[in-house]
C-alpha cells in the first residue's frame, strides 16, 4: 500500500509577513532528579520553551518541543543534572539544535522546593520556597538566571515609631524605658525574590539565596509553630522592623559580600513586596543591577 504524504502545514508561508518574537509552549509539567554536593532532590518543574519564528514560515514545529524535554528528563533519571540551570541550559542548545530556522531561544522552569528549617525552639520542620531558573541563547552566547522566592514577614517601623511617640506623651514616666523596647506595630506577609546570573564556569546555590532573603526580612516564618515559638518569631521581628525598601537594600548587600568574586557585569535582580495588614494595598521595591554597580556602592 503506498504511504499518504501528509502536508507540512508549519513550514506554509504565512498570508502576512510579520515575524513573531517567541512561540512555543507553556505549562508543561515533569519530574527531574538534581544532585546537588550530599544530596539529591527531586523536583517537579513547571516548563516553558519558546523559540522566534521567521515571517516565512506559518507555525513553529511544537512537537519537538515537547520531544525535547522528554529527551532531557529522561536522560535526568539516570543522571541527575548538577541544578536547574544546567538543565535549563542544555534544553535551549537542544531547541536551537531542533529548530534550524530559530535565532533566539529561551526556557523558563519553575518548581516548590522544600528544605529542612529549625523553628525558633530549635526543632525540624520542612518549609516550602519557589525555585526558578532561566535561560536564554542569543546570537550565540547563553545567559542563565537562577531565582528564589521567599515568604516571611515584616514589621512596620513607622507606624512603631509613631506609636512609640504618642507613648511617651501619654506616658512620660516610662519614656526611657520605651526607647529601650519595641512597641506594638503592624506586620505583613512579605515576599521577596532574588535573582541572579550564573556565568559560564561558576555555581550558585539556591540555598544560599533562601537564607539571604530571610535574613533580609523582619522574620522568617514558619509552618508549625507553638506558643512559645509565636512569641519569639513576634518578638524578633519587632526587635527588627523593616520597610520593603530595608528588605530590597539588605539582600543586596549581602549579595554583593558574598558573590564579589562573580564577573562585574553579573546581572542581579530584587524585588520585595508586602501584603499590608492595614491597606488594602501592598508596598513594593526592587532594584536591577550589575553586581559591579553594586560593588561601587559599598
Amino acid at each position: 500500500m503506498e504511504k499518504i504524504q501528509l502536508p507540512d502545514i508549519q513550514a506554509q508561508r504565512p498570508n502576512t509577513n510579520f515575524k513573531l518574537t517567541r512561540v512555543g509552549v507553556t505549562n508543561v509539567v515533569k519530574q527531574i532528579r538534581v544532585k546537588r554536593p550530599g544530596r539529591e532532590v527531586i523536583l517537579t518543574p513547571t516548563i516553558n520553551l519558546f523559540v522566534d519564528l521567521p515571517s516565512t514560515k506559518k507555525g513553529s514545529d511544537m512537537s519537538r518541543n515537547i520531544e525535547i524535554i522528554e529527551e532531557i528528563v529522561e536522560r535526568s533519571t539516570t543522571r541527575p543534572c548538577s541544578g536547574i540551570e544546567e538543565l535549563a541550559e542544555n534544553m535551549v542548545k537542544l531547541l536551537i539544535k531542533k529548530h534550524t530556522y530559530a535565532t533566539y531561544a529561551e526556557i523558563e522552569l519553575s518548581s516548590d522546593y522544600f528544605l529542612e528549617r529549625l523553628n525558633p525552639s530549635g526543632k525540624k520542620s520542612v518549609e516550602r520556597y519557589r525555585l526558578f531558573t532561566r535561560a536564554i541563547l542569543e546570537k550565540g552566547k547563553i545567559r542563565k538566571m537562577l531565582g528564589v522566592t521567599v515568604t516571611g514577614m515584616t514589621v512596620c517601623p513607622c507606624a512603631m515609631e509613631t506609636v512609640r511617640a504618642v507613648l511617651k506623651e501619654k506616658y512620660p514616666e516610662y519614656a526611657d524605658l520605651l526607647e529601650k523596647i519595641p512597641v506594638v506595630s503592624h506586620n505583613q506577609r512579605n515576599n521577596t525574590t532574588i535573582m541572579i546570573e550564573v556565568p559560564q564556569g561558576y555555581s550558585i546555590e539556591a540555598n544560599d539565596l533562601i537564607e539571604i532573603a530571610e535574613k533580609s526580612m523582619s522574620s522568617p516564618t514558619f509552618e508549625i509553630l507553638k506558643r512559645k515559638d509565636e512569641e519569639e518569631v513576634v518578638l524578633n521581628a519587632h526587635l527588627n522592623p523593616k520597610f520593603v525598601e530595608d528588605v530590597v537594600r539588605e539582600a543586596l548587600n549581602y549579595i554583593s559580600k558574598k558573590y564579589s568574586d562573580l564577573p562585574k557585569e553579573t546581572l542581579v535582580i530584587v524585588r520585595s513586596e508586602s501584603e499590608e495588614s492595614i491597606h488594602k494595598h501592598n508596598a513594593f521595591a526592587e532594584r536591577i543591577s550589575t553586581l559591579g554597580e553594586l560593588l561601587d556602592c559599598q
